[in-house]
């Protein structure tokens, strides 16, 4: 799916990670990539996740009960009156057509990019008033839905209690639209919003961004460079002075101690090598992309010289970073290549669309087949759906 118009320079400029903005139906075709039924066979499924939220009562006093998958396939026929919703995260790893709605918000960089959590409701179905920590383009799939927006919220603002549910304990609407299907409504983090299904069969595609937060961040590279440090290493001071006081701690002693932390937290390049492992890892380590059949080297150059592309596995996460002009580290799935002259034209090549076409220059390189079979034998790459001849 591709979009009909859109101003991606003005929106940059005045809306991102700034305000709310209504886009009313950019596409130059829209249709509804998911069904609701084929939604709730994908609730049903182990390994997928999704939430069943159903809200009881009504006005302040609401309760919301929330279940999680997988849901058995009699659930949904014994849903009462009330409003509910059906969550699933990460669609666009099990549903190519959903993973096609992420394409036209390629202008955000991929490692910036979540995933895509669709949800259906009936008349009066939602969450709650929340606000989200991250970036959100919310795609009206089906149906009518009612969104209102309040003020800018942050880790101080009060919520309701909840064990699943982070709703706001107070939330006054600052602006209203009805989104109809094919419209967008763009939300920067913090900022409060509540949307309800005002029609039945009422499907909506969240687009979501991941914003590492400071802690997240300087939690986990410093868990990662603690694994690198030796107990060897430690504090010297073979220069040692007499000083006045003993129960000083000298200058000279926190330069020396403060240079330990820095020269080793302020390697940008094992910085760098570090964040596209941890960003690159799969939303869902755990499940197994691998083929049925490993590829041979030998196979795939003969798919390869008929001209077909690969894809990228939705569920893959691809990006690099140049270290210098021929020399890059690729990123994937938490794993970094080391990539130089044709891997690594080969790895922006990767990281630049979901087809990849493998011109005859990179497929004479034995270096690039080898990296090539390597992604595929492990999930993140796949041939067509049809096998390459003998």
């Amino acid at each position: 799916m591709q979009f009909r118009e859109f101003d991606i320079d003005g929106f940059l400029r005045d809306y991102w990670q700034k305000k709310p903005l209504l886009i009313k139906n950019p596409w130059a075709d829209w249709q509804n990539p998911l069904e609701p039924d084929e939604l709730a066979g994908l609730a049903c499924e182990e390994g997928i996740e999704a939430r069943l939220i159903e809200q009881t009562g009504g006005g302040a006093q609401s309760g919301w009960k929330v279940e999680h998958g997988p849901l058995p396939e009699t659930r949904f026929g014994q849903l009462e009156e009330h409003p509910w919703t059906l969550l699933v995260q990460a669609g666009d790893h099990h549903a190519p057509q959903v993973a096609s709605l992420i394409d036209p918000f390629r202008f955000i960089p991929n490692w910036r990019i979540d995933d895509v959590m669709v949800s259906y409701a009936n008349v009066g179905g939602g969450v709650g008033p929340h606000f989200d920590q991250y970036d959100v383009f919310l795609v009206q799939g089906l149906g009518k839905r009612r969104w209102q927006l309040g003020a800018a919220c942050d880790s101080t603002t009060a919520l309701l209690p909840h064990d699943d549910l982070r709703l706001l304990a107070s939330f006054e609407a600052c602006d209203e639209w009805i989104l109809d299907p094919g419209d967008i409504l763009y939300v920067p983090p913090g900022i409060a919003h509540n949307g309800v299904a005002i029609s039945d069969d009422c499907m909506t595609y969240s687009i979501g961004f991941r914003a590492p937060s400071h802690s997240e961040l300087l939690a986990n590279y410093c868990d990662d460079v603690l694994d690198q440090l030796s107990d060897d290493s430690r504090y010297g001071d073979p220069l040692l002075e007499q000083q006045d006081n003993p129960g000083e701690i000298s200058a000279a002693a926190v330069d020396r101690l403060h240079a330990m932390i820095t020269e080793t937290m302020l390697d940008r390049e094992a910085f760098a090598r570090w964040f596209g492992q941890y960003n690159s890892t799969r939303k869902y380590p755990d499940i197994d992309w691998q083929p049925d059949e490993p590829i041979e080297i030998e196979v795939l150059r003969k798919y390869l010289a008929r001209g077909l592309p690969l894809c990228r596995n939705p569920a893959s996460r691809f990006s690099f970073f140049r270290q210098a002009e021929t020399s890059t580290m690729l990123f994937v799935d938490g794993q970094c290549f080391g990539c130089i002259q044709d891997t690594a034209a080969l790895a922006e090549l990767l990281c630049a669309q979901d087809r990849i076409s493998i011109g005859p220059d990179l497929q004479s390189s034995d270096s690039v087949l080898e990296l090539l079979e390597m992604l595929i034998n492990q999930g993140a790459l796949a041939l067509e759906p049809f096998a390459p001849e003998d």
